[in-house]
């Protein structure tokens, strides 16, 4: 029997592929098209879902359901003697919380990580879970040191329409109309597991300006003297997603980078157009 599993959620932006790739495993995350249960890289492709997202679709988020994420918890448990879980920040969803009281059923051997992540930020503490493992720290230890340095991570993300917002409750109707006027590109912060509202620059080029000159302060004060790895995610097409990267290793050279498209459930809030950029310190072994 093998000693640890690693999972996490979708959320995380790491593929099917990828997943096999790293030997974690993966629970897609679940939403609602025009009242369709789908499943991100099960059941719709992201052609599909921003397609049918520009056609004006009802989307809805949704959380694992108890009877998905104990069936996945059963079947890694059959050849694992530990598992350690990572779902998204506690403070973006209530699918942290969900797991932590199932996890109760599993004295010893379920341990669920609460490292107020998601996407990019959220991957890197997959990445550093199985390095722990590797080191041969057990299930509960390398829970615990996760979430004790979670916190040692940044995210800023401009996104390119209010549409998305305003269906999901974030800003008003009102607030939409006018932003979409004066071509406002609202740049949102995570820190601490929160969703926030950080700057209102006009137009996207302000807007990635902002999360650069955001992401240099956090390099001279939170993380000064330190070497975290930066990241990049997107809602974009390729080439547009290429040229930010490009954008931040200019403005940061000598620093290790990492992109990846947001999760479809994330996109889900932002439409297409969306940028971010963020850093974070991995958790050393």
């Amino acid at each position: 029997m093998k000693r640890i599993a690693v999972a996490a959620d979708s959320n995380s932006g790491i593929s099917p592929a990828e997943a096999a790739l790293l030997g974690v495993h993966i629970l897609p995350m679940p939403f609602f098209i025009d009242g369709e249960l789908c499943f991100e890289g099960v059941s719709l492709s992201r052609e599909d879902f921003f397609r049918r997202q520009d056609r004006g679709a009802e989307i809805s988020t949704s959380q694992p359901t108890p009877g998905d994420l104990l069936a996945l918890w059963d079947r890694l448990l059959e050849e694992h003697e530990q598992l350690v879980y990572i779902p998204m920040s506690s403070g973006l969803s209530s699918s942290c919380e969900t797991a932590e009281a199932l996890a109760e059923d599993y004295p010893g051997r379920v341990f669920v990580a609460d490292v107020r992540r998601i996407s990019v930020t959220q991957r890197q503490a997959v990445l550093d879970a199985l390095a722990l493992a590797g080191a041969g720290l057990d299930g509960e230890q390398i829970a615990r040191r996760l979430e004790l340095e979670a916190l040692e991570a940044s995210i800023y993300l401009a996104v390119d329409t209010l549409t998305h917002l305003k269906k999901g409750g974030r800003i008003t109707a009102a607030g939409a109309a006018l932003g979409t006027v004066l071509n406002i590109k609202p740049v949102l912060q995570i820190q601490g597991g929160m969703l926030d509202a950080f700057a209102r620059p006009r137009g996207m080029r302000a807007a990635r300006h902002t999360m650069l000159d955001a992401l240099a302060a956090d390099l001279e004060s939170r993380f000064r003297g330190k070497k975290p790895v930066l990241l990049a995610a997107h809602t974009c097409e390729d080439e547009e997603a290429a040229e930010w990267l490009e954008e931040i290793q200019s403005r940061f050279p000598g620093y290790e980078s990492y992109m990846a498209p947001l999760s479809l459930s994330i996109a889900c809030h932002t439409g297409r157009g969306a940028l971010g950029i963020g850093c974070v310190l991995p958790t050393k072994a």
